[in-house]
C-alpha cells in the first residue's frame, strides 16, 4: 500500500500531465498480459502521446478545476489516460487499433482540444485522415484557383498562336 507522499507525488505529476495536454483519452482495461500493456504503450508513445494507469480518486482530485474534471469525474473500475499534447486523430486512431485487437480494452472518456467528447465521438475522430493528408487537400484546394488563372491567361496567348499559325499555312498574311 502507498503512502501519503507518494499518492501525492503521484496526484502532483498527474495533474501535471493534464495541464499540459491538449487531448485526454479515459480507458479501461481488464486482465492484459504484461506484453500486451508494453505493446500499448509502445504504440501510444509512437503516436506522441502519454500512457499512464491511474487510480479513480486520484484522477478525479488531478483533474479538480481542469478542462479534464468532467472526463474524470465518477471512474469505475480499472482505468488508464492516454494524453498528447498534439495530434488527437493519431493517438485515437492507435487506441481505436489497440481497442480492435484487444476486446477487454474500452473507452471510457475523451477530452479533444478542452471539449470532451463521447464514445462515438472518439470512433469518427479515429476514422479522419491523417493531418498530413488533410493538410495537402487544403493546400490543393488553396491552389487549384491560381492553377486555373494562369489556364485562362496562357488560353488567350495560345489561341492567338493558333490563329496567327493557321493564317501563315493557309497564306491569308500575303502581301
Amino acid at each position: 500500500m502507498k503512502d501519503r507522499k507518494k499518492k501525492q507525488q503521484e496526484l502532483e505529476a498527474l495533474r501535471q500531465q493534464l495541464e499540459q495536454a491538449q487531448n485526454v483519452f479515459v480507458t479501461g482495461f481488464d486482465k492484459l498480459t504484461v506484453a500486451q500493456d508494453f505493446a500499448l504503450r509502445k504504440a501510444v508513445r509512437g503516436a506522441g502521446g502519454v500512457y499512464h494507469v491511474v487510480k479513480n480518486t486520484i484522477a478525479e482530485k488531478a483533474a479538480s478545476g481542469l478542462a479534464a474534471e468532467n472526463v474524470l469525474k465518477g471512474l469505475k473500475g480499472t482505468s488508464a489516460v492516454a494524453s498528447t499534447k498534439g495530434d488527437p486523430v493519431a493517438l485515437a486512431k492507435v487506441l481505436t487499433a489497440y481497442s480492435k485487437a484487444n476486446p477487454t480494452f474500452t473507452f471510457k472518456a475523451g477530452l479533444v482540444e478542452g471539449r470532451a467528447i463521447n464514445l462515438a465521438e472518439i470512433q469518427d475522430l479515429a476514422n479522419m485522415p491523417p493531418k498530413e493528408e488533410i493538410y495537402a487537400k487544403l493546400l490543393y484546394v488553396i491552389n487549384a484557383p491560381a492553377q486555373q488563372l494562369v489556364t485562362v491567361i496562357n488560353a488567350v496567348g495560345r489561341d492567338i498562336a493558333v490563329v496567327v499559325d493557321q493564317g501563315v499555312k493557309e497564306n491569308k498574311f500575303a502581301s
